[in-house]
Order: structure tokens, then C-alpha cells, then sequence
């Protein structure tokens, strides 16, 4: 009896299978030598791939596999036990597996339609403080472990894959807990905004309304950031409002608020900004990057300047009144000079408020529309606009009228433009820059 155990499987056994009990390993090889497998997959009871070729083929190569079996099963008693041995021939077609797997995917995605999807637990930072929120199960089916159990029982020929319902990540999952220290660390920390010459010490409850952070990143609401931006913007920021000017003799006017020259904190920037500083425990971060403009220059004109009431000690005024203008650098005029402005009706009025200069070229031709409708195309030597719609300075060689009052009679001004008599036109050109800021009046 010890002898026959050592030699034949045991009476209920099989190998891939295919029934092999009372065998030796060498009449087993043959056995199996002439039953190759030809898998059919099932997806719960739905068969979801069948192969018509065999994909497992035992050949003597195998016979020290099939050896192996026959130890594996031993018993000093002879057994009736039930057991399928799983063996995997050297002639095995890898390439169908991942055909199967596909198909497997398929029809998984198939029973999940109408399903509930589970809801993770996760970490979130919301109205001052950090709360994690429970998982919520679902009904929808895992792919998870089909693949493995696919892998393993292929070479069986039939395989019964029963997919179970996906587990949403629990509350103490150490992903989660992670998530909470993450947050726990960010809602401890403060930053400094520096916007010109202004500092503002915020803490996270200034800045962030709500954030979360999955899969090594941090998503923010930075809503909470508004209302101290709008704060700032009211007493700092100067696009959009008008400005308190001194002008040459001495007076003291209020311009108009249509103008492009200034500055503003955008919301949503200063939000990711601020957001970004807490995230890098940044202790100073400036508003520089943060603010936007009006026209050509859309990143804002006169950030850097404080002084006169934003607009600084180098800039061109203009005074519509006198038909003349100013030029300053660092406070000093370098230039006084008459000029005509934009006839005095609806289309052709040079725009009041505060400009900048936008940018400057040498020569350039100045296009546009006649009040007939035709079309013009004037060289100019010197060209400095400071307006989107095409008004700027430049000298006007065909001008004849350079009275204070051309500007009134019809059609004796400009189409809006700052007309200069060409014996200044250079010298105005090169003391005006990019940014400077121009106040018409």
C-alpha cells in the first residue's frame, strides 16, 4: 500500500481538471498530454470569452510538474478527498490573458450600469476646522482580484469569476488619517501679503473656505479670500477710480474714473497665490504677481508707485481747457507745450481720465476713419499711444491751426489724438516712457 500511495494519485484528484486519480504521474502526463485546455470564462454565470484553441498543452517537458503534483497530493493512507491540482504547462499562450481580461472589464462595467458608485471616506478642512467625513458603500461590482484568480485557474480550462461589491476606503484608513494630518498642518499655518508698501498677517481661515487633500495634492475653495481682497482693492488699488491731481498751477482736480493707468488684485489669483504660501509654509509672498490691468498692459501700470497718490512724479498732463500739456520726470518739468485735442463732439473728443503710455514707435503710420467714412493713412514721425481705441501723442506735419481754439470749430481737431507741432514732437517722445502715466483733463 505504501508503494502504490507513493506511486499513484490518490482516488479523487485531478490536474487541471482532468481526472487523474488512480494514475501514475507517467500515465497522467499522457492523460493530460491529450486533453489541452480551451478556456471559457464566465462572469458570474455569463460567459464572457471562450477560446476555441487550446491554450495550455502538457508535453514530456511537464513531467516533472505532473511529478511534483503527485508528491503534493500524497497521503500514508489512501484518500477519497476531493482536489484539483493546478498546474501550469511549459506550452502556455500568455497572450490570451490579457483579451480575457478585457472582455472580464467589459461585462463588470456592464452590471455596474444603474448601480451606486461607493463614496470614500476622506479628510476635509471646512469652517475653521478639519472633519473627516465616513464612507459610504455601494452596489457596484470590483475588478479587483479577478485578474489573480483568471491567472491562476486558466490552465483548468473553465473559470467562474464572481466579482464582489467595491470597498470605499474607510474613515481609519491610513490614506485617510494622512489626509487629516495634512490638513491639521495646513490649518495651523499664516502668511504675510505684502502689497506695496502694506503688509496683511492672514491665517488659513482668512484664505481657504474649503480644501481636501487626495493623491499628494491639495484642492482649495479659496472663496474665503475674497472679502479680504475687496478690502485691500478699496483702500490700496487704483484701476477703475479716479485719482486726486495736482496739476502744473497748483490746483487740486479729481479725475475721471475711465481711464486705463492703475491696478487691481484679482480674486481668484490672490486666492491660489495665498493658497500656494500656505501649502510651502511660505512666511511672505507680494501681491505683484497677482494683479491685473486695463488695455494693453494687462498686468497692471503703477504697482511700484506710491507717491502721488499713485501716480508717481514722472507723467504727462494734459489739459483740455488750455490745449496744452506738461511733462514731468521725478517731478521736475522738462517740457511745456501747446497742443489741439480731439474735436470738440461725440466721435472725435480726446477721452478724459487717467492713460498710460502704451508703447512708442519711430516712424509709424496712424490709420483710421474720416468723419466722411473714408479711410486715412497719415506717417508720423513720433508715435506714443496711450489708449486702445488709437489715441495717442504724435506730431502733425499737415497741421496749419495750432490755435486754442482749433479744437472747437468743426472738424479743426484731431480725430482724438494729442496733435504736437513737429518742432517738440521729438523732444515730447523721448521724454515720455512705456507705463507713464498720461491725466487728461
Amino acid at each position: 500500500m505504501t508503494i502504490h500511495q507513493h506511486r499513484h494519485f490518490n482516488k479523487n484528484v485531478s490536474i487541471d481538471n482532468v481526472a487523474v486519480g488512480g494514475l501514475t504521474a507517467e500515465q497522467a502526463l499522457k492523460k493530460l498530454q491529450n486533453n489541452p485546455r480551451s478556456p471559457k470564462i464566465y462572469v458570474n454565470s455569463d460567459l464572457v470569452y471562450a477560446e476555441k484553441q487550446p491554450v495550455a498543452k502538457f508535453s514530456k517537458a511537464d513531467e516533472q510538474k505532473v511529478k511534483n503534483a503527485l508528491r503534493s497530493q500524497y497521503t500514508f493512507f489512501p484518500s477519497a478527498k476531493s482536489k484539483n491540482i493546478l498546474v501550469k504547462p511549459q506550452d502556455f499562450n500568455q497572450n490570451v490573458i490579457p483579451q480575457i481580461d478585457q472582455a472580464v472589464s467589459r461585462r463588470v462595467n456592464e452590471l455596474n450600469n444603474g448601480r451606486k458608485a461607493p463614496i470614500d471616506a476622506y479628510a476635509v478642512y471646512e469652517n475653521g476646522s478639519v472633519q473627516v467625513r465616513p464612507a459610504v458603500g455601494g452596489t457596484q461590482y470590483s475588478v479587483d482580484g479577478l485578474h489573480e484568480k483568471l491567472e491562476k485557474e486558466i490552465v483548468s480550462g473553465t473559470v467562474r469569476l464572481k466579482p464582489i461589491y467595491k470597498a470605499p476606503l474607510s474613515a481609519n484608513s491610513k490614506t485617510v488619517q494622512n489626509e487629516k494630518v495634512k490638513l491639521e498642518q495646513l490649518s495651523k499655518r499664516t502668511v504675510t501679503y505684502q502689497v506695496q508698501d502694506k503688509k496683511y498677517r492672514l491665517n488659513c481661515t482668512d484664505i481657504v473656505t474649503r480644501a481636501t487633500y487626495q493623491n499628494g495634492k491639495y484642492h482649495f475653495d479659496t472663496a474665503a479670500a475674497n472679502s479680504k481682497v475687496d478690502e485691500i482693492n478699496n483702500k490700496q488699488s487704483t484701476l477703475g477710480k479716479s485719482f486726486e491731481f495736482k496739476t502744473h498751477d497748483g490746483s487740486v482736480i479729481k479725475t475721471t474714473d475711465a481711464g486705463s493707468y492703475g491696478w487691481k488684485i484679482s480674486k481668484k489669483q490672490a486666492g491660489e497665490t495665498l493658497a500656494n504660501a500656505l501649502v510651502d509654509n511660505k512666511q511672505t509672498v507680494n501681491a505683484k504677481s497677482d494683479i491685473y490691468g486695463k488695455g494693453y498692459n494687462q498686468h497692471g501700470t503703477g504697482y511700484n508707485t506710491t507717491s502721488n497718490n499713485g501716480i508717481g512724479d514722472t507723467y504727462a498732463e494734459v489739459s483740455i481747457a488750455d490745449q496744452h500739456a506738461w511733462f514731468y520726470k521725478d517731478g521736475k518739468c522738462v517740457l511745456s507745450t501747446d497742443i489741439v485735442s480731439g474735436t470738440n463732439n461725440k466721435d472725435n473728443e480726446t477721452p478724459k481720465g487717467v492713460w498710460y503710455i502704451m508703447y512708442q514707435q519711430t516712424p509709424s503710420v496712424l490709420r483710421g476713419l474720416n468723419d466722411d467714412g473714408s479711410k486715412y493713412a497719415s506717417k508720423v514721425q513720433y508715435w506714443s499711444p496711450f489708449t486702445d481705441s488709437g489715441c495717442g501723442f504724435h506730431d502733425a506735419s499737415w497741421r496749419h491751426d495750432w490755435s486754442k481754439h482749433a479744437y472747437m470749430a468743426k472738424g479743426g481737431g484731431s480725430h482724438g489724438c494729442i496733435n504736437m507741432h513737429p518742432d517738440v514732437a521729438g523732444e515730447a517722445f523721448h521724454d515720455l516712457q512705456k507705463n507713464e502715466p498720461v491725466i487728461i483733463y
